[in-house]
């Protein structure tokens, strides 16, 4: 690639960081190559984002946005993390007042191309009058993408899945057999936001507006692990297509986590444990069980008489009133057996340790990709609409086990978590998860994810606009 132009990106998230630490990797990657990024976000954001290693900060420039002043919206709420569900469509809002200062400030710039997520739609008619080639860039696998449907009908007002079980079925637009599909607990929790109102449009709204205008939708994710939806995607888009691998977590280590006095508690910890022997949980930044939901959890996984380590979130933000709690007594009851953390956790650290040999994980697809990563088997706890779509799909490919759950409410027992655990954990016919997980982690490789990046870049240097700017 020693004949591609060096380019000017202007990387531009939503503010959730299971979208700005995917677009951090891909910044890294592209700077690895050379190319300028300048991403942009608010300042409490970018406080929290990973270390660069030395060698890329030249290549990417951290800017940081103001966010405006929304009623509703916690003070210092900056992320979907700081806020609880109910609350995140104020953030959509106040979000989508910084399409005002946008036009001067890519002007400003006047970047190769923008790449830009689903909720800035409102950024396809600011970056055509100024002739800037965009790209969407996906955090979604093409699977979840699917359950958008096509963009056209949607922005024309024809969508016909308009209630959530529409979306428990198989699409037409998918016409091979498959079994992937959410189901409706998963759908009714997000409906209104995906479907009606997420905050001054709906979510499949501005998916479609974005895929609509942009000129080319990368993904995160490979043909090796899902070929015939990167297809679906393609027909139903009608735009080019162009995955870059999973684009795993890397983290730089500077040697403070080291000796982080947190860490070295978990570390010494867990190596008290035997190999393999402990079930990694863990549901993100985000996701949040209900009390009942918990409280299941945590009986069931007592239940299992497996040892384990819990990285437990009581809320999602201080703005959260519904704060949840563990059993009664449920810490001494598991003494011993039990590490449970409530502040800060380093995943990568964790999954990387030889004594986790599972990761019960609400199928968040960052996470599952880290767990990969480190060739952990998955047991599966999905909530959301996105979630059930790689649960879904993981159970189709034995990649991960799901803890079963009624179709309509959503509700498991104890037991079913127990049973789940130990199939996947200790159990002869729970193997298969991990050869799996390994086998995919060696089919979508490191070098697999450099070609595509390569075929990006050098689909970038031929795209007809961008020659267009050049000769200008």
């Amino acid at each position: 690639m020693s004949d591609v132009k060096n380019f000017h990106f202007f990387m531009f998230p939503w503010l959730a960081f299971g979208h700005m630490i995917p677009y951090v990797e891909l910044a890294k990657l592209l700077a690895e190559k050379g190319h300028k990024i300048s991403f942009f976000s608010t300042p409490k954001n970018i406080q929290r984002l990973p270390k660069l290693p030395p060698n890329l900060k030249p290549h990417i420039e951290f800017i940081t946005l103001q966010l405006p002043h929304v009623e509703n919206l916690p003070e210092n709420a900056e992320a979907t993390s700081d806020l609880p569900y109910n609350k995140v469509r104020y953030l959509k809002i106040a979000f989508d007042r910084l399409q005002e200062s946008m036009p001067k400030l890519i002007e400003s710039i006047y970047p190769d191309f923008v790449i830009q997520d689903f909720a800035s739609y409102w950024l396809v008619p600011i970056t055509e009058k100024l002739q800037i080639p965009t790209i969407y860039f996906s955090i979604f696998p093409a699977t979840c993408l699917s359950l958008g449907g096509i963009p056209s009908s949607i922005i024309n007002g024809d969508n016909d899945r308009v209630k959530p079980e529409d979306f428990t079925v198989k699409p037409k637009w998918v016409t091979f057999e498959t079994n992937v599909r959410p189901s409706f607990y998963q759908i009714q929790r997000m409906f209104n936001d995906l479907v009606i109102d997420g905050g001054n449009v709906s979510d499949i709204y501005r998916l479609a507006v974005t895929v609509k205008g942009v000129d080319v939708v990368a993904i995160r994710s490979c043909y090796e692990f899902e070929g015939e939806w990167l297809q679906v995607i393609e027909n139903i888009y009608e735009k080019p297509i162009i995955p870059i691998g999973l684009l795993p977590t890397t983290s730089y280590d500077d040697g403070e986590e080291d000796n982080n006095e947190t860490w070295l508690e978990m570390k010494a910890w867990l190596d008290m444990q035997q190999k393999g022997s402990v079930v990694y949980i863990a549901f993100g930044s985000e996701t949040k069980p209900s009390q009942d939901e918990l409280t299941i959890i945590a009986l069931g996984l007592e239940l299992s008489n497996l040892p384990f380590f819990w990285v437990f979130r009581k809320q999602r933000g201080c703005a959260d009133s519904k704060v949840i709690e563990l059993p009664e007594q449920f810490e001494e009851r598991t003494k011993g057996r039990g590490f449970i953390c409530t502040s800060w956790a380093p995943q990568l650290k964790l999954l990387n340790h030889e004594s986790i040999g599972g990761f019960l994980t609400h199928s968040g697809w960052s996470s599952v990709i880290e767990a990969v990563q480190f060739e952990k088997p998955l047991i599966l706890l999905p909530f959301l609409g996105d979630q059930g779509m790689i649960c879904s799909h993981l159970t189709e490919k034995k990649l991960g086990y799901p803890i079963f759950r009624n179709e309509l409410d959503g509700s498991f027992t104890k037991e079913c978590v127990a049973k789940s655990l130990r199939l996947v954990m200790v159990e002869e016919k729970g193997k298969i998860y991990s050869q799996n997980v390994k086998e995919m982690k060696e089919s979508c490789s490191k070098d697999v994810q450099q070609r595509f990046v390569d075929n990006l870049l050098a689909y970038l240097q031929s795209h007809k606009r961008f020659q267009r700017r050049e000769s200008n």
